[in-house]
């Protein structure tokens, strides 16, 4: 069973409700109905529900939720909660509503509120238009100061990582994690692997030298943020700093980190930075022809994902149930 399969059954063992606040888009609604039919989650569709239902095209998607901000009975207390939560920021009831019109943060305020589990939106907004409500009504979950994002790469018959399934981050958000950001994004990604696939987590912190074989400013910041990591999570398995090779080569990492329980078998990469990241996933899905799923959230206190615009309705389904078993470990 492939990656995106194994999910889909995850979801489907603990049906969520997944909120998707693009329902005019003929796209959201063949994804809704795919998911509903295959019985992953519970979809909730943003909008007027005729709009949404043209959009459709004929498609049953009677079995979704359909939700219009404007005629919804709990607006206004919505609009309560969000000045609440904005206070320190000045933000007034009518600004409040204004916002609370936009199908995003209408959504986004659902899962806050707990009348849905996660939200995915992106196929007609922008990543800044996704998670700006995310980052203002939901934001971090306990203990984590960072959202972050990762990938899944899957290599075909390759050896490295778990059957050839590796988790890089951040590959999409930060641009130039410090030492703290560094070590919430490892520790966030070790968390996220386990919830997502049940695997324990082997996690390297990557860098151009390996234990000290070069010293650096940039060495020094991979250097302490694995301190960092340790001392947030100290039941993780991470090490670093570490060359990529030495993280997934055998044989490399018996030469140059003889003792590592980690080298030579890491499943997770965390790049130092996003040039590294970005260049990485990308070389690793042309070059290894690997399948690259995200980038995907993490480090919010509920799920909310972003998508490509330029996404297909498969696309979206997957993003939904990986939505779905993030929030499968939220506790609410």
């Amino acid at each position: 069973m492939n990656f995106i399969e194994t999910i889909k059954q995850r979801a489907k063992s603990d049906r969520k409700r997944i909120v998707l606040p693009e329902g005019s888009d003929p796209r959201v609604t063949k994804a809704a109905r795919m998911i509903l039919d295959e019985g992953i989650a519970d979809i909730i569709l943003i909008g007027n529900k005729d709009e949404i239902l043209r959009s459709a095209a004929g498609l049953d998607i009677s079995g979704a939720a359909f939700v219009d901000p404007s005629a919804s009975e709990k607006f206004n207390a919505y609009a309560e909660t969000f000045v609440e939560l904005r206070k320190s920021k000045g933000l007034t009831l009518e600004q409040a509503k204004d916002l609370l019109r936009d199908p995003v943060f209408f959504g986004t305020m659902m899962v806050k509120q707990n009348d849905a589990d996660g939200l995915v939106s992106g196929a007609i907004h922008s990543t800044a238009d996704t998670l700006r409500p995310a980052l203002q009504i939901i934001k971090t979950a306990p203990g984590v100061k960072l959202v972050s994002s990762f990938f899944i790469m899957i290599m075909p018959d390759s050896q490295y990582g778990g059957n050839g399934l590796l988790m890089f981050a951040d590959c999409g958000l930060n641009e130039n994690p410090n030492p703290e950001q560094l070590a919430d994004i490892a520790v966030s990604s070790a968390y996220t692997l386990n919830n997502l696939l049940g695997i324990t987590p082997r996690v390297a912190m990557l860098s151009y030298s390996t234990y000290g074989s070069a010293k650096s400013e940039l060495t020094e910041k991979v250097v302490k943020a694995l301190e960092l990591a340790r001392q947030k999570a100290p039941d993780i398995l991470i090490e670093g700093e570490m060359q990529v090779d030495a993280a997934l080569v055998t044989s490399v990492a018996k030469l140059k980190a003889p003792g590592s329980k980690i080298a030579g078998s890491a499943n997770i990469l965390i790049f130092p930075d996003l040039n590294a990241g970005n260049i990485g996933y990308k070389l690793t899905e042309r070059l290894a022809k690997a399948e690259a799923y995200g980038p995907i959230t993490q480090g919010l206190a509920k799920p909310v994902n972003d998508l490509s615009r330029g996404c297909k309705a498969e696309d979206i389904v997957g993003v939904a149930a990986i939505t779905s078993v993030q929030a499968q470990s939220i506790k609410t």
